[in-house]
């Protein structure tokens, strides 16, 4: 973990000593800025640092590779940091200094559904476009943005493919997925509330009722009380989100309590690092992801999804499995220099109009932004916790292992 850590005080470091400037400091010399205010503190810092590794790996990469090249010249990227302390209300003030202060005109976006709806409306309203890789809530794309751009899925579809798993697994057993039921736990969060809204969708199309509908207490230190619930009531469907202390509050109080449950289902089991802290006890649970390193994606700049794996690995200590949230952080770099390329520009107005015309095809995945800014182009893929490893098993077209049910574990 020590890479992690100084790369860490590294960020906040640079961010305290970086000089205010005009609206010149969009480019200085040789180097183009994009700016970005993230959690690395408060309860989105892990995924916050995840995010910042991934941002910081790609423009290694770019730099080292020749840059970006505009108007026959190549430049450098450089990300400018501050802290958000994982509050939205931070975001928007540090955008504000971001952009009017430090003069910023390309921005990254924070961690989080909740603090990327507080940096958007700053970012239009300055007219700034912002290519986010951490904001999945699908209410993001239902404002009318113009000047956001996000390359993940949004979070309607993280927990759908576990619903439709069940309901195919429960047919091949000889029963009707509308004889299943489902408990569910979220984070009173934009996010989780929107994968929440989602899961309610699918439960319904397949007829699976849901005998448990909890939420998750405000420092999602404790859900005993839920999973109490859900021993005595003993649903075939167990679904769980609140980021990575929630994923790490679940899986410990899941193991402490003995909780048997057919299929268990939950967001953020890498960036909590849920096999590593409970070990077996993690086994069989389903994890959403939008990303994997065994999906066949690939591009010139890092190769394969599998290359960037190794290189991710290889150049932080203490990973066990590459969080999605890097990867796709990473990714959005990826998008600003294509735009950067083909606007052959530093107009903040033709890169907006560049970053909308993409159509790229990366190690994450394709990119293409639909008018409302999300990507359209890359589907979620389902991980099962098997033997201490994340293993694809659907869709069938991704899988590289056949799902294990029902979930048995001896604790």
């Amino acid at each position: 973990m020590f890479k992690i850590t100084k790369s860490l005080l590294a960020l906040t470091a640079s961010a305290l000593i970086f000089t205010a400037g005009t609206a010149s400091a969009k480019v200085e010399g040789d180097t183009i800025i994009l700016g970005s205010a993230i959690s690395f503190t408060g309860k989105y810092s892990t995924n916050g640092i995840h995010a910042s590794n991934g941002y910081n790996l790609a423009v290694k990469v770019i730099n080292k590779a020749g840059g970006v090249k505009v108007g026959g010249k190549s430049y450098k990227l450089k990300i400018q940091y501050y802290d958000d302390e994982s509050t939205p209300a931070r975001t928007a003030q540090l955008l504000e200094r971001l952009i009017k202060q430090d003069g910023i005109q390309y921005m990254l976006g924070p961690y989080s559904s909740a603090t990327t709806k507080a940096a958007a409306p700053v970012t239009e309203k300055y007219k700034i476009p912002m290519v986010e890789a951490e904001g999945a809530s699908r209410s993001l794309f239902t404002q009318g943005y113009r000047y956001l751009f996000a390359v993940l899925s949004t979070s309607e579809q993280y927990l759908a493919s576990s619903i439709g798993l069940a309901a195919e697994l429960a047919k091949k057993a000889g029963k009707k997925p509308q004889d299943l039921t489902a408990a569910l736990v979220f984070e009173n969060d934009p996010f989780s509330l929107d994968v929440r809204a989602g899961v309610i969708d699918d439960l319904s199309k397949f007829g699976i009722k849901v005998v448990i509908d909890d939420k998750m207490p405000r420092d999602l230190a404790d859900i005993s009380a839920t999973l109490t619930k859900v021993k005595a009531v003993k649903p075939d469907l167990l679904l769980i989100s609140g980021h990575s202390k929630g994923a790490a509050t679940a899986a410990r109080q899941i193991k402490e309590l003995r909780v048997q449950v057919p299929m268990i289902a939950m967001t953020h089991c890498e960036s909590a690092k849920v096999i590593d802290k409970f070990g077996g006890a993690t086994e069989g649970f389903l994890c959403p992801t939008q990303w994997a390193e065994t999906l066949s994606y690939k591009d010139k700049m890092f190769g394969t999804a599998a290359d960037y794996d190794k290189l991710f690995k290889k150049t932080y200590d203490g990973y066990k499995n590459v969080p999605y949230q890097s990867a796709q952080a990473s990714a959005a770099v990826m998008v600003w220099k294509d735009a950067f390329e083909r606007a052959n520009s530093f107009d903040r107005l033709k890169l907006r109009d560049a970053l909308a015309a993409t159509n790229l095809k990366t190690f994450y995945g394709d990119i293409k932004f639909s008018k409302a800014g999300n990507n359209i182009a890359k589907p979620m893929v389902l991980r099962q916790i098997q033997k201490g490893k994340l293993n694809v098993v659907a869709p069938s077209k991704w899988a590289s292992h056949p799902v294990d049910f029902p979930r048995m574990v001896k604790y």
